[in-house]
């Protein structure tokens, strides 16, 4: 194998107008063994063909054999290593140079962990996830990754360099491009979304809903921008733009709520805060989801399980649902992400929308002119296990047909990359037998490829661990973050001009963190013996077996009724300061009625909570879903309609200024 210089160029993370630069001298020791470097030059084909050290699939000779060009000098670079040249032309010359497994590659963007010091993930039990990082890059030729987990600034930054030299050293060296699910607020779901960790903690983007400033959303994807890029991460998973129509739904704590014309205005402001104007070695891509619009899922379950499959439209407002990505995609939006529903009673096809020809070609491409990249949801082609429980593949309408069926069908309804699976030989077998051809192929790399070139990927791989350290829940982000918690915060009741409250109370706390509470006023431990109490609630949700679904919080609004009694009991004890936090709507009539103060939460801390109350912090959220004030009202509710139940406990836009 050719060998490769000693060190790498480390780029440092930009800032919020300037692309990243290189560093003068490696921000991190490393042996040569190690050491980030620099792609090197592919060797000849007479010799790629016989090296030992290869695998098959890397000793294969380019399925479009490149033009014989006229000589050049030796030391100047290959076409799509040169920076001066446009990017369509680098595209174009390193596609002519990639084997069909190659290619097959960059179809899929999978999952990845990494060890907690840093280091890449090299053997694996295949108890969370089934292949080790190696094996995917080296072996199976992918280069697009989402990492799974919350580490470190300067860990992640480590590993990524670690897996960016991994690339480096395979044929083409490839750089890699990695993905991450949300990671700035509260909520920790495996599938989802992470908790802020290191980084800067916001409240959910339900909670900037709440708040509803554009130019608050911008602050704050601008802030994310820079941390991300200074740990390597250049493709968000997100922003979720679905419409919270369904009040049972588990995802709409990542949603803007149920106003679609706020949505999108929120939404651009997103998409240019993470892309700037146009996409760009400062850029982080944004991946919005989940188009056409996950919100309306019959009875609120939700389609990563098999009995949440079906999207329903009886209020007739389909139309509605896609406003906001119509925002989105006039913004710039890089890629899109359809969700796993099946459609129902619509003129649609009635297969999930990974799979749908006239929701991505059709309605994405063709109608809404969306160019960019549709990658698929996670696991539409093969079943898997998740926490050693066996899932199948979220096929939903296309169940029967084998995995390379429905890969076929996905590629044919126009969707460019496989999310969270890694079986490019399948993809290799369904152009070999003739079933799909090697232009349509061509036709996702070239978008895939694209990005990087134009992201800089190939330029500047690496990032600067000291940076990362810096940038990651710097002092001014956080405190910018902290302060949107407070201000998201939703004041819906005030008997009594129970706040802001003054003095040195005597406080009783439940499910607070009794040194910070212990800042505001005297604990006791005796509900009696107290001035006011404050308790902390948790949108109450029907508990699931099956362990990666309980992360899902779905079923019920309502407190049980045991449950509900014992919360009872304290409002009726003493003056009680109650905060829900709403991920979901709540049906809490009765504790409406009996607190002496009721606020909802979206993602804030216990301090930020105590400033509000306090007076410390104005509180300016306003709802973003109405409440509901029964089950009953829920279930005759469409799931398509916004803010569609019955006599609401508060509706849409309550809030109180104290």
């Amino acid at each position: 194998m050719t060998a490769r210089p000693a060190g790498p160029t480390v780029a440092r993370a930009p800032g919020p107008d300037q692309p990243p630069t290189p560093a003068t001298a490696p921000a991190f020791t490393a042996s040569p063994a190690h050491a980030p470097t620099p792609a090197p030059t592919p060797a000849p084909t007479t010799s790629r063909a016989t090296d030992p050290l290869r695998s098959p699939a890397m000793n294969a000779t380019p399925s479009t054999p490149a033009t014989p060009a006229a000589p050049t000098d030796p030391a100047a670079p290959l076409p799509y290593r040169d920076a001066s040249l446009p990017v369509d032309r680098r595209v174009e010359d390193l596609l002519s140079r990639m084997t069909l497994e190659e290619k097959a590659g960059q179809l899929f963007h999978s999952m990845l962990m990494m060890n907690a010091d840093g280091t890449p993930v090299t053997e694996t039990d295949g108890s969370i996830l089934p292949f080790a990082t190696p094996e995917l890059i080296e072996g199976r030729h992918l280069t697009h990754f989402n990492l799974l987990g919350s580490y470190g600034a300067r860990e992640m930054a480590l590993w990524q360099n670690a897996v960016q030299e991994m690339a480096a050293g395979t044929r083409l060296g490839i750089p890699v491009t990695l993905s991450t699910d949300p990671r700035h607020s509260f909520t920790d779901n495996v599938g989802a979304s992470f908790n802020a960790g290191a980084f800067s903690a916001w409240p959910e983007a339900i909670g900037l809903a709440a708040i509803g400033d554009p130019e608050l959303v911008f602050e704050f994807a601008d802030i994310m921008r820079r941390e991300y890029l200074s740990v390597g991460f250049r493709v968000a998973l997100h922003p979720q733009i679905d419409l919270a129509t369904e009040p049972r739904w588990a995802r709409q704590s990542g949603t803007f709520g149920s106003d679609a014309k706020l949505t999108g205005e929120l939404v651009q402001a997103y998409v240019r805060g993470l892309q700037g104007e146009t996409l760009g070695a400062a850029s982080v891509s944004a991946m919005v989801k989940h188009f056409p619009g996950g919100g309306p899922q019959k009875d609120g379950e939700d389609p990563h399980f098999a009995h949440g499959k079906e999207q329903i439209y009886p209020g007739g407002m389909r139309e509605h649902h896609l406003e906001p990505f119509k925002a989105a995609i006039a913004a710039g939006c890089s890629q899109m992400m359809p969700y796993y529903g099946q459609p129902i009673g619509t003129d649609w096809e009635e297969v999930g929308f990974g799979f749908n020809k006239g929701v991505v070609t059709g309605l994405l491409r063709e109608e809404l002119g969306f160019q960019g990249i549709v990658c698929t949801d996670w696991g539409l082609l093969t079943e898997s296990t998740i926490f050693g429980e066996p899932h199948p593949a979220r096929a939903w309408g296309l169940e029967h047909l084998s995995v390379s069926e429905r890969a076929a069908r996905a590629l044919e309804a126009g969707s460019d990359q496989f999310g969270g699976e890694q079986c490019p030989a399948v993809i290799v077998e369904l152009v070999r037998s003739g079933r799909v051809t090697e232009a349509r192929i061509d036709a996702s790399v070239r978008r895939l490829l694209r990005e990087k070139f134009v992201l800089g990927l190939f330029e500047n791989p690496y990032v600067d661990p000291d940076a990362a350290a810096e940038t990651v829940g710097r002092a001014d982000f956080a405190a910018a973050g902290a302060a949107a918690q407070r201000r998201s915060l939703t004041v819906l009741t005030n008997t009594g001009e129970t706040l802001p409250v003054s003095g040195r109370p005597k406080l009783y706390v439940k499910d607070v963190d009794a040194d910070v509470a212990a800042a505001y006023g005297e604990l006791v431990s005796d509900p009696a013996e107290a001035d006011l109490a404050v308790l902390r609630l948790r949108t109450p949700h029907e508990p699931r077996s099956n362990i990666f679904e309980s992360f899902f919080h779905s079923g019920s609004l309502a407190f049980p009724e045991a449950e509900l009694t014992e919360i009872l009991s304290l409002l009726d004890a003493v003056p009680t300061l109650v905060c829900i936090n709403l991920e979901r709507a709540a049906v809490i009539p009765e504790i409406a009625e009996r607190a002496a103060a009721l606020i909802a939460d979206y993602g804030a801390s216990d301090a930020a909570l105590l400033d509000v109350a306090f007076g410390r912090a104005a509180a300016g959220g306003r709802l973003p879903f109405e409440l509901p004030r029964s089950m009953a009202a829920v279930a005759a509710s469409r799931p398509d309609v916004p803010n569609d139940t019955e006599n609401p406990v508060f509706p849409h836009g309550h809030g109180l200024t104290l």
